[in-house]
């Protein structure tokens, strides 16, 4: 818009349609404080469970239930994998979930891959795939299995389209996979450095180990939903 809306226009005119919520970084470990990578932020690795639970304590008490919540991604932290705690941590978080009254999509960070194999994460309750929407006579806008995205309509005329931003990425990757060999080439030919997580002196700091990217597949599949909801005269929120 050019204009900023005025906030009592919108609340005397607008019609409420539909809500949804977003979380994401939950990070949960059993473990004591720490800090982030840089050392420069303090994490409460326990405590996120809190505030997990006082978000799903709002949402189940809003007076309009939002249609869903969007799961943005690293909901357990990568050091449960050195404590051999990654399951178990996932399913503390997963039965704090239960509470909640209405769907949650999940996507994947890259902790989600510092814990688990990307085939671990495929037959997992990470997986949210059927509740996917399926558009019939258009199978074009049916993901491959290649990658983990899909599509749902919480309201009509809006479509939500989640994305494996880790499509191309070697966290979770068989390492005698040709994606792998094809991503670590990619990584190496970007990234000079011995530390392959390190953005130093890099002209383009996103060709980092814990970065991912887009698969050419899966760009031509969201382009074929989005010409459909473009066709439709769809609202779209790319998750």
């Amino acid at each position: 818009m050019d204009d900023k809306p005025n906030s009592e226009d919108l609340n005397e005119n607008s019609e409420h349609l539909f809500s949804f919520g977003v979380i994401a970084d939950i990070q949960y470990a059993d473990l004591e404080d720490g800090f982030n990578f840089q050392g420069t932020r303090r994490r409460y690795y326990r405590h996120s469970l809190l505030h997990l639970q006082g978000a799903i304590e709002d949402w189940n008490n809003e007076s309009s239930t939002p249609c869903c919540v969007l799961q943005l991604g690293d909901i357990i932290d990568g050091y449960n994998a050195q404590y051999n705690a990654s399951e178990k941590s996932l399913e503390v978080v997963m039965d704090t979930f239960k509470e909640l009254k209405v769907p949650v999509h999940h996507t994947w960070g890259n902790h989600e891959f510092y814990n688990f194999r990307r085939e671990y994460l495929t037959h997992s309750k990470l997986n949210t795939k059927f509740l996917e929407d399926q558009i019939e006579h258009h199978p074009k806008t049916m993901p491959s299995e290649d990658y983990y995205a899909y599509h749902f309509v919480p309201f009509p005329k809006f479509r939500f389209i989640l994305l494996d931003a880790y499509d191309l990425s070697v966290l979770g990757m068989d390492q005698s996979s040709p994606k792998y060999q094809q991503c670590m080439k990619i990584l190496k030919e970007h990234n000079p450095n011995t530390e392959l997580n390190s953005p130093q002196g890099l002209s383009e700091p996103q060709f980092v180990q814990f970065n991912g990217g887009f698969s050419q597949e899966q760009l031509n599949w969201l382009n074929e939903v989005l010409t459909f909801s473009d066709t439709n005269q769809e609202k779209v929120v790319i998750v």
